[in-house]
């Protein structure tokens, strides 16, 4: 009787420790998803309950068959590719965040650079104008010098020529030095050349060679070197006596011919030429 008892005891604690294992297993079950319903995800979606105890070896199943354990591997699979989109979702609007804000650095840099190009221009344009401004202020000073000095002729240059007594025509030499001077006239403004005869002599007779001596001058300049008539006067002088000559040493007359330019050519012309001298022979 006794070993019978030992027996039935041992039996009835292994036929009853599965029936223990499935009741707690159902308890965890119930008690499970009331503990985790309030908890959210990043995905929005609940996250995955307990695993069960199914049968008598619960999850850890030596004898598990492939569908059991795709069955059981299946919600965590599609955990991961959840969490593998939610981060590419996030790695492609941080992409795109960053790209806005480069583009944004980008157009403010350029507005930037823009408006350093606009004031760069402005004050090149108002250097410009400085510069105009002077310009125009010293055209209007010389304009005004020239006006103010258009009838304020100043000598050039001179030249002689001297005549035997009574002869009023001109030698090669005398001609040799008035193409000199009219040459250095041509395509010029703003001058007169002044001709003035004198002659010795007394009275009339010495105004009248003197005038003779000084038209064969002027004829020449006006046939041989085209000069306009209206640029040259002429003055007989007759035995009138010449600041620094001695008329009383001077056989025969002379004609002096002077070259006198304003400020309308050269307005910083204001020397001399030195007086030449050309013998009649």
């Amino acid at each position: 009787m006794n070993s019978r008892i030992l027996v039935t005891l041992p039996l009835a604690v292994v036929l009853a420790f599965p029936a223990f294992a499935q009741t707690s297993s159902s308890q965890s079950q119930a008690t499970s998803p009331a503990a985790t319903q309030s908890t959210d995800t990043a995905t929005g979606k609940q996250p995955l309950q307990a695993p069960a105890r199914e049968g008598f070896w619960g999850r850890v199943n030596p004898f598990a068959r492939k569908n059991y354990v795709k069955r059981q591997t299946d919600p965590i699979r599609d955990r991961v590719n959840e969490l593998d989109d939610l981060t590419a979702a996030n790695g492609r609007a941080i992409k795109d965040t960053d790209s806005r804000a480069q583009a944004g650095i980008k157009l403010a840099s350029d507005k930037a650079n823009e408006a350093d190009q606009h004031a760069i221009d402005a004050g090149n344009k108002a250097t410009m104008a400085q510069q105009t401004a002077q310009q125009a202020t010293t055209r209007i000073q010389t304009v005004e010098t020239v006006v103010g000095n258009i009838d304020q002729y100043k000598a050039s240059n001179q030249t002689e020529i001297r005549f035997r007594p009574g002869q009023t025509v001109l030698s090669k030499n005398a001609k040799d030095a008035i193409d000199e001077m009219a040459n250095g006239v041509k395509g010029q403004r703003g001058y007169i050349i002044e001709v003035q005869g004198f002659s010795s002599g007394k009275g009339q007779v010495a105004i009248q060679n003197s005038q003779k001596m000084a038209e064969s001058v002027v004829r020449y300049l006006v046939l041989n070197h085209e000069i306009p008539v209206y640029r040259i006067y002429l003055v007989g002088m007759g035995n009138a006596p010449v600041e620094g000559a001695d008329a009383k040493h001077i056989s025969g007359g002379r004609v002096e011919i002077s070259l006198l330019k304003n400020d309308l050519e050269q307005l910083s012309s204001n020397s001399s030429a030195p007086m030449t001298t050309a013998n009649q022979q």
